[in-house]
């Protein structure tokens, strides 16, 4: 085991997908000499050189249309977008073309391409810095998205993604990419499917499912429920699309109630889509509704307020007592 924080996690697992494989490259703004933002690429472009770590022009669109087009002649591009809100400009490259060729082509074309996004609030950051929007790309059919809580996740999610043949997101929740953790560099374990959820804890009285930056709240919020006699299962979903439901709905039809926390707004997220399903499949077992923790319908604030703005272990504690109270 070796120790690591998610950011060094991703940057060992961007290292051993360059080392293992020649046909794979990475590509986006400010990730050569620089490392990247948050330095997730440091040192790359030294032991690797500029036709393998590749500083683009700021333009999305360019970035993920160049990686489609490379990604259809044999090679395995990895995207980096600088920050969530960044992604907008190469939407159309994404939903429309990257989500659609393999499909358009009867199966014939895989392109794929990995696409590197930082998400999430907590850095004291404005809006387009700081913006949660898994929920857009999940409801496009065509893409795979999964999102670390930890480090070894990081380290192997990275290099699964490039291995994978359909085109993948991954979300990395960036105010945990300083969250040390250990990782098993000679075997991923558990996480060996990136697609398949983990339950973290047992429990019993209400379940917890929880992703990417708000997992270690969930966490939080069961040792603090435990000090008052109550037990929450908590589940790291892991996959955005494919979500493990398989997974969700043993905890539900044991504990009897679910409550869904993600920091992206509540309304059209995730989170109602996991609400809608479980109440379809373990409908009989729910001793309450399906309770949601999240973000507020609303732009990102300010730095001043995001933490106001933010689901915390209150929140979710105050869930667990609606849930509870059926």
């Amino acid at each position: 085991m070796t120790t690591m924080t998610i950011a060094k996690a991703i940057n060992e697992g961007l290292r051993a997908t360059l080392a293992a494989n020649p046909k794979s490259l990475l590509m986006g703004e400010d990730i050569g000499p620089l490392g990247g933002v948050y330095r997730v690429t440091d040192g790359l472009i030294g032991e690797f050189g500029p036709d393998r770590v590749v500083d683009t022009p700021l333009a999305e669109s360019g970035i993920i249309g160049t990686a489609i087009g490379l990604a259809l002649r044999g090679y395995s591009p990895v995207c980096e977008i600088q920050f969530d809100g960044f992604v907008f400009p190469g939407f159309n490259q994404i939903t429309t073309q990257l989500a659609k060729i393999h499909s358009r082509s009867s199966g014939n074309l895989s392109v794929p391409v990995v696409i590197r996004i930082p998400y999430g609030g907590g850095i004291g950051s404005i809006e387009h810095h700081s913006e949660s929007p898994e929920a857009l790309f999940a409801h496009t059919a065509g893409l795979r998205i999964i999102t670390p809580s930890n480090p070894h996740d990081a380290y192997w999610m990275i290099q699964q993604a490039v291995e994978c043949k359909d085109p993948v997101i991954i979300f990395e929740p960036k105010r945990r990419y300083w969250l040390k953790g250990d990782v098993d560099v000679q075997a991923p374990g558990p996480s060996a499917d990136p697609f398949k959820a983990h339950v973290l804890r047992e429990g019993t009285d209400a379940t917890v499912v929880a992703y990417g930056p708000l997992v270690p709240v969930a966490l939080a919020a069961a040792n603090a429920a435990e000090e008052d006699g109550r037990s929450l299962e908590v589940i790291d979903l892991r996959s955005i699309s494919p979500i493990d439901f398989d997974t969700v709905t043993a905890s539900v039809l044991k504990t009897g109630r679910l409550i869904v926390a993600h920091e992206a707004p509540t309304f059209g997220g995730v989170g109602g889509e996991i609400a809608a399903r479980i109440s379809e499949r373990a409908f009989h077992s729910l001793e309450a509704p399906v309770i949601r923790v999240g973000g507020f319908h609303m732009p990102y604030p300010v730095a001043k307020v995001e933490e106001d703005y933010l689901p915390d272990i209150d929140r979710i504690l105050e869930a667990l007592d609606r849930a509870l109270s059926y």
